[in-house]
């Protein structure tokens, strides 16, 4: 069996003055052991007394403490002052009392009381110790532990026990935890509860719920408060829900502290949120809060300047009578933090109504209320009123109005104010001479801010950032250049970074326009170690180029004392864009041709941007080098680096090679090009005429999912309308009109284009009006228009488009008349023809190459050969030589006559003056030969055409 000893604290022993030895020495129960449970079946305890009399007297005992009922004391020993071992067996002196005293012998689960092992008729063998003893000492260790039992009584009652449960050591606790079973008492659960939970949360929880798994808490509200507070300091806010829930359940009262408990750590830690939740739960529940809950709360909005939630709050407080002077000290704070002072003076003015007196913290928000809005009356009328309401002066309030009076700029009153410190029995701390400094330099004294900093650092008080940077303005518009100097080492000695030094700097001389300056006090004060900072050098050189200190930028790069690869070149990139987006590109080349290893290592980025620097400079030459030697490289490009290539090319005029760099990036799988790359491919390719990649582009654009916006829809549209099927360009534009994007003048036409040459007339005139109410439409819209009428041969319409053109103050183009003559010739009105041609001599409109070939086309269908001669000789005339489709119409008007000798010979004519027929040059060739029976030679010009098609270069002679 084990045995546990354990040495008694002063509050549970014996009072010295009951020492019968009346010595300083300790009596027999200052070391008796007092324990709080017994899991064991025995407890040893040794009583030791020293030097009384020169002689030593020892008590010895060697008790057996019954653990349960039926186990007796063994034996116990007695040694007296002539150590004669007077032992007595206990069976033999207690045979008759041992039942009646078994019960004395449990310890008391209930109150953790000790009571007597010892029988009361137990007496004393040997007449020595009895004699020397002069009482009896059974009798005096009965009264030690009468008086242990009421000192545990109380500590386990929860009775002033508060820094017992503080100091109480794990082991202590430990034993106290194994003592508990099914028939421990409430309170003493309780007290080993409210334990832990300043422990431990988890032991906490564990035992809350050994409690609940044995009844112990019905009723049990202080254990529900316990519990609620652990899981709340573990954000366990489900399990807390939950354990409301299961209070009504155990008939446990749900009051304001319950969720208090919760509020309290949601104020703690700033969890709004939550902390709003369990306030508008508990509103649900019917529970009317406490002062306590209204000041968690409203200390928990003022943190974290939660408006809405904070002035719901303060509406509940007020309509449940609460006072709560935190509360209105919050609202103004609130109010005044976001620049909301007419709420702040609502609030101090309900909270006069609501004759709740202020303390000293609402005093300071009133009065930092009007000084922050530069109400310096009602402010001194407050600090008055605060000091006539007994509260002591307090500094705080003087700094407060200081700084109000440094607002207004009225310094004369602020400097009244920081003399008459000393006359009320205060001095001035750093906040004061802080505030002084800002107000003078808010009113650019530079002679008192001076004054008042010297003040400051010598009363020991050290500047802020803030007095920094005023002063350091202040010296900078007065021209102190010596005294910035100084600020600066004052910077440096506060232990502020070199890089913030270095941009209070910089911004001080960049507000007055004399950056140039800069380099100079640098080099006064610590130019050598800036140069070790990469943080401030590049503030520094970054200054030095946005004002076009370019020689001053260099040379801190070249003088600089650290090595960062990777920082440095970051940093020329940075300045290589900084001089672009300024428009200084000669310096951007200068900081590029100063770069160490600029010709060795090529860096993907600073070189794309040189490419597009030498692009805009026009030194297309030095951009191209650039790629070129980027390319042989083998760095690996991005998708940037393939606009900035493609961009450089379409700016050149050279699109083929813009094509190729497109089509190696196409290959690249990884790539998926931004909106502004696919815009200049969608140009390109429009421009070269390759409608098939038009489309490919596209289909590419909608599978990328990149978002449209207003110019990439008016960019496919543009570029894709001849691509694309008119069904898909149809639903993409109304697409952009369903998503409220406005249409240019190109997209109206090319839509008004691709509609008339459909023959959607309907469409096309729904767009028309669009055009012209958006006030849009310009003479190609009108031209367009009248093309689209007069494709169908709708007169009337054309005339009408053409006067609606007039209206609009456009004068009828070539392209309305061409359009005329077009449509009256197809539709064999020639007379009306004649007329068209005839006004168009009259009102010297000059004829181009579209007027003749609809002349020759109209002339040839009829077969006038001399007609068509006219019109070719005229062609010639006014210095226009045929055009492909002047030829085209040319051949099939000689074969409408029969001429095939004639026709073959424009063929020949057209190789000669290098204009390549097409395929409907052979086409109307060979009908010419077919109409004319020469099927030999039509069948030899048809394999040629094949041949043709399959670039293979064979000519027929010609019989």
């Amino acid at each position: 069996m084990s045995s546990l000893s354990l040495a008694a604290g002063p509050d549970i022993c014996e009072s010295k003055q009951r020492n019968p030895f009346r010595n300083s020495n300790l009596c027999a129960v200052d070391l008796l052991g007092v324990i709080s449970s017994i899991s064991c079946s025995s407890i040893r305890f040794t009583a030791i007394r020293k030097e009384f009399a020169g002689d030593s007297f020892v008590v010895a005992g060697r008790f057996g403490l019954c653990a349960k009922p039926g186990v007796r004391f063994k034996n116990y020993k007695v040694y007296g002052l002539d150590g004669i071992d007077r032992s007595v067996s206990t069976v033999d002196s207690v045979k008759k009392t041992e039942a009646a005293q078994i019960g004395d012998s449990v310890t008391s689960e209930a109150n953790m009381t000790l009571n007597n092992p010892v029988p009361k008729v137990l007496q004393l063998q040997g007449k020595n110790a009895g004699r020397k003893s002069g009482r009896n000492i059974w009798s005096r260790l009965q009264r030690m532990q009468k008086a242990s039992q009421h000192k545990v009584s109380k500590i386990v009652s929860g009775r002033n026990c508060s820094s017992f449960e503080d100091k109480i050591s794990d082991g202590d606790l430990e034993a106290v935890i194994s003592g508990i079973h099914p028939g421990s008492s409430v309170d003493r659960c309780n007290w080993v509860l409210k334990v832990l939970e300043k422990r431990s949360e988890e032991k906490t929880v564990e035992f809350f719920e050994w409690m609940n798994c044995h009844g112990k808490l019905k009723e049990n509200t202080d254990a529900y408060c316990l519990a609620l507070r652990a899981l709340a300091r573990k954000e366990d806010w489900s399990r807390a829900m939950m354990l409301l829930q299961e209070m009504t359940s155990d008939e446990c009262e749900l009051n304001a502290q319950a969720f208090n408990s919760l509020i309290y750590v949601c104020a703690k830690r700033g969890l709004v949120g939550w902390g709003t939740k369990w306030f508008h739960m508990m509103l649900e529940q019917g529970i009317r809060p406490n002062v306590a809950t209204i000041g968690m709360l409203m200390g928990l909005f003022q943190k974290k300047c939660s408006l809405s939630q904070a002035e719901f709050a303060f509406g509940r407080m007020r309509s449940l009578k609460l006072k709560c002077t935190t509360a209105y000290s919050a609202m103004i704070v609130i109010y005044t933090r976001l620049g909301l002072y007419n709420k702040s003076e609502e609030v101090i003015s309900v909270m006069d109504k609501d004759e709740v007196l202020p303390d000293l913290e609402n005093w300071l928000v009133r009065l930092n209320a009007y000084s922050q809005q530069g109400k310096i009356e009602e402010a001194e009328t407050v600090l008055k009123s605060m000091l006539k309401a007994g509260i002591s002066p307090n500094i705080v309030a003087y700094n407060t109005l200081i700084t109000g009076y440094g607002k207004v700029a009225n310094m004369k009153a602020a400097k009244h104010l920081f003399q008459a410190l000393e006359s009320v029995g205060l001095d001035p701390d750093e906040t004061t001479y802080r505030s002084m400094i800002e107000g003078f330099g808010r009113t650019d004294n530079y002679k008192e801010a001076l004054w008042y900093y010297d003040k400051l650092k010598n009363s020991g008080f050290q500047p802020n950032s803030s007095n920094f940077y005023t002063l350091i303005n202040l010296q900078a518009r007065h021209g102190d250049e010596k005294g910035a100097v100084q600020t600066l080492e004052d910077m440096r000695r506060a232990g502020c970074q070199y890089s913030s030094i270095v941009s209070s700097l910089i911004q001080a001389y960049e507000r007055i326009g004399m950056v140039e300056k800069v380099p100079h006090i640098l080099e006064a004060s610590f130019y050598e170690n800036i140069l070790l900072d990469p943080t401030s050098c590049s503030i520094l050189v970054m200054a030095y180029v946005k004002c076009s200190l370019l020689d001053d930028a260099l040379r801190v790069l070249q003088d600089k004392s650290w090595e960062d690869c990777d920082f440095e070149e970051n940093l020329y990139h940075l300045l290589i864009c900084s001089c672009k987006e300024a428009g200084h590109f000669e310096n951007a080349v200068k900081v590029y041709m100063q770069m160490p290893n600029s010709e060795i290592h090529q860096n993907l980025h600073i070189t794309c941007s040189m490419i597009d620097i030498y692009s805009a400079m026009g030194r297309f030459t030095d951009a191209e080098n650039l790629y070129l030697k980027l390319k042989g490289s083998g760095v690996t490009f991005d998708m940037v680096a393939y606009s900035i290539v493609v961009r450089m090319y379409i700016r050149a005029g050279s699109l083929e090679n813009a094509c190729v760099v497109l089509e190696m990036m196409e290959k690249e799988k990884d790539i998926v090009p931004d909106i502004y790359l696919f815009r200049d491919m969608l140009r390109t390719y429009q421009k070269c005429g390759m409608t098939q990649k038009l489309a490919n582009v596209y289909y590419w654009i909608l599978k990328s999912g990149i978002a449209w916006d207003e110019a990439m829809y008016n960019c496919v549209i543009n570029c894709c309308g001849h691509a694309l099927p008119v069904d898909e360009l149809s639903r993409l534009y109304e697409e952009m009109m369903q998503n409220v994007h406005a249409a240019n003048t190109i997209t109206f036409n090319v839509m008004l284009d691709v509609y008339g040459k459909s023959g959607l007339l309907k469409k096309a005139r729904k767009v028309f009006w669009m055009a012209r109410k958006q006030g849009l439409a310009d003479v190609i819209s009108y031209n367009t228009m009248i093309a689209a009428h007069g494709k169908s041969k709708d007169i009337k319409s054309m005339k009408s488009v053409i006067q609606k053109m007039q209206s609009a103050g456009f004068p009828v183009s070539l392209e309305a008349y061409n359009s005329l003559l077009d449509a009256y010739g197809k539709d064999n009105r020639l007379e009306e023809f004649n007329d068209v041609l005839q006004k168009m001599k009259e009102l010297k409109c000059v004829s181009d190459h579209y007027t003749y070939n609809i002349m020759i086309n109209i002339y040839g269908r009829k077969g006038w050969i001399e007609e068509v001669s006219r019109v070719f000789a005229e062609l010639k005339e006014h210095g226009l030589e045929p055009d492909l489709y002047s030829y085209n119409t040319l051949i099939k008007a000689y074969g409408i006559a029969g001429m095939v000798e004639e026709a073959v010979n424009v063929v020949q004519e057209m190789r000669r003056k290098g204009i390549k027929p097409d395929r409907i040059t052979y086409t109307n060739l060979i009908t010419t030969l077919q109409r004319n029976e020469n099927f030999l030679e039509a069948v030899k010009w048809s394999l040629w055409m094949r041949q043709m098609e399959r670039q293979v270069e064979f000519c027929p002679s010609l019989t």
